[in-house]
């Protein structure tokens, strides 16, 4: 037996002598209308209630900001019938683990622990995750305090290299809420960190819920979970859990109007657009979709109309475009507004471009004109990369530049109505060797998963780049990565070529912000997203290479990129809450 097995059973032991205590002192009969506070609303225990009005009544006492859910009704459509036009049947499923018939699994996560949250920082962590995933948040003092809770518990995945927190979710003990005779638990909120290298997360922690209640002797372990979720599905349908005919309700507020409304136009529309739209609906904000394949829409209120894709508006003039859509005229415009951008040329001709590289000794070749990272070659050292980069450039625009490499972390600072609202550090496209898959094969696996986890908007490009990047790491695309190594893939970090994107805000030094906001103004731009080139967010050094007219707001949450955005459009619409 393993050292890491030899834990696992230690630890069941030590849950199972725990369970015993915790068994003896649970009531013997059910509580009547039980309700558990689980931070990200209340969760009302129906089968406690014996007046179906009261329940109903109970539900609309919900607060606001939160997420109240009403389960495990007798009689879901009598108690919907006192409140028919604030309550809605949720269009969930809910799934069942009969906990005598899991299947224990001997393999271990790699990369990553799971265990239950024990600290303050676990808990901000968590909160984080949870506001990332625009899912309602528990404060971090509300799961912190949990820690020691019989009812409600709260487990993380960690991340065994730096500590990141990867994933989290909630479990509910029925018997310690209620007596619950039925002897069940349920796993609520679990989020997994979208940008997290290694695969498995929410596998492992929905066994470590799993494995916590069956050596506490608890019957089943219900979850719930919307019915096109069909990732999810399978993932608990291979796990063993079943469907059972357990329903829902819910308060028709504008957190759960996606659910009541059924499918919309805007529904069609990518990440970067969905965001403005619902954070719009919100508002009350009318919406029309004009062409969702391009992201295009309008926002109506109060005969005011503004087209937009997605965050490029018609507040943004076609100048200011114009002038970030030129990295030249951008360059050009910033540095005479005296802020710091590294030294460029255009390409003339081949000779040209090889004293340019003998001068700097590393150089970046893009085309004057494109977006996502295509063309975009960084950290060119050789002649015969050189000729290459500029072909892949060419590609996309046959107007091509050649600039000074500035080694540094990338850092993407939004700018909206000249104050900065965001600022996010890029990590390029990255492998971690599981010792069982070449390289290949692991670039396939992080693009797939890159791929589900932002609505195909992120892959890693297998191509000349990629192909650069590894040969000069001293691999081929044949070679099987070492356990654990990293390896990077792609020179560049932006998000579309399968980069990550880290939130970095609160510790933006404030001479980068007053270059962002300087920037803004130099190229007369309402909404940008700002390239930097810095040693670190928090000291005050800079070069800027690029201005992007159309930033995507998506990728920077928890930060009120779409509230700041709709603020500009609509100002009349900004409450107190919002100014404070």
């Amino acid at each position: 037996m393993s050292t890491r097995d030899r834990s696992h059973h230690r630890l069941v032991r030590k849950h199972a002598s725990a369970a015993a205590q915790w068994s003896q002192s649970a009531p013997n009969a059910s509580s009547a209308n039980t309700i558990v506070d689980c931070g990200w609303g209340r969760l009302i225990f129906g089968q406690t209630f014996d007046d179906a009005q009261h329940l109903a009544n109970c539900l609309q006492e919900e607060r606001p900001g939160m997420r109240d859910v009403a389960m495990y009704l007798r009689d879901p459509h009598v108690v919907l019938s006192y409140a028919p036009q604030d309550l809605f049947l949720d269009p969930s499923h809910t799934f069942r683990m009969w906990l005598d018939r899991y299947q224990f699994s001997p393999r271990r996560p790699k990369g990553f622990i799971v265990r239950l949250l024990n600290s303050r920082s676990d808990a901000e962590a968590a909160h984080r995750l949870y506001a990332t995933r625009r899912m309602v948040p528990p404060s971090a003092e509300f799961i912190f305090a949990q820690r020691t809770s019989r009812v409600v518990q709260y487990w993380v995945a960690q991340d065994e290299q730096d500590g990141t927190i990867l994933g989290c979710v909630n479990g509910i003990d029925h018997i310690e809420a209620f007596g619950d005779r039925e002897g069940g638990a349920s796993l609520w909120a679990l989020v997994v960190d979208p940008q997290a290298p290694y695969p498995g997360i929410g596998e492992t922690l929905v066994r470590q819920v799993v494995e916590f209640y069956q050596v506490r002797g608890r019957s089943f372990l219900d979850l719930s979970v919307m019915h096109d979720n069909k990732a999810a599905i399978r993932l608990y349908e291979k796990l063993g859990f079943e469907r059972v005919p357990v329903f829902a309700l819910k308060n028709k507020n504008a957190y759960n109007e996606p659910l009541f409304i059924g499918k919309q136009p805007a529904a069609q529309l990518n990440p970067y657009a969905t965001i403005i739209i619902n954070e719009a609906r919100r508002r009350g904000i009318g919406i029309e979709v004009i062409d969702a394949d391009s992201g295009y829409f309008a926002l109506c209120l109060g005969g005011r109309r503004i087209v937009c894709r997605e965050s490029l508006s018609e507040l943004t003039t076609a100048v200011a475009m114009s002038r970030c859509d030129d990295k030249a005229v951008t360059r050009r415009l910033l540095k005479r507004a005296a802020i710091s951008v590294p030294d460029q040329c255009d390409y003339e001709a081949l000779d040209q471009a090889e004293a340019f590289l003998t001068k700097h000794g590393s150089i970046v070749v893009k085309p004057a004109r494109g977006e996502q990272g295509a063309g975009i070659s960084v950290d060119i050292r050789k002649l015969h990369d050189l000729e290459r980069a500029i072909k892949n450039a060419r590609r996309i625009c046959a107007h091509v530049i050649l600039e000074q490499f500035c080694a540094g972390q990338d850092l993407r600072v939004i700018v909206i109505d000249f104050q900065v609202v965001a600022a996010a550090i890029r990590r390029p496209a990255q492998i971690i060797g599981t010792g069982a898959h070449n390289i290949a094969d692991l670039i396939q696996i992080q693009s797939r998963r890159r791929r589900a986890a932002t609505g195909g908007e992120s892959t890693i490009p297998v191509d000349d780049e990629t192909e650069r990047c590894i040969r000069e790491a001293g691999f081929t695309m044949s070679d099987m990565l070492p356990y654990g190594q990293t390896l990077i893939v792609r020179k560049t970090a932006n998000l579309h070529t399968g980069g990550t994107i880290h939130d970095v805000t609160a510790q933006l030094h404030p001479e980068l912000a007053k270059a962002a906001q300087a920037a803004a103004r130099a190229l007369d731009i309402p909404v940008t997203g700002l390239d930097f080139i810095v040693p670190a967010v928090n000291e005050p050094n800079y070069v800027i290479i690029e201005a992007n007219e159309r930033p995507g707001l998506a990728n920077h949450e928890p930060q009120p990129t779409a509230e700041r955005f709709v603020d500009l459009l609509f100002p009349q619409t900004v409450t107190r809450e919002m100014r404070l």
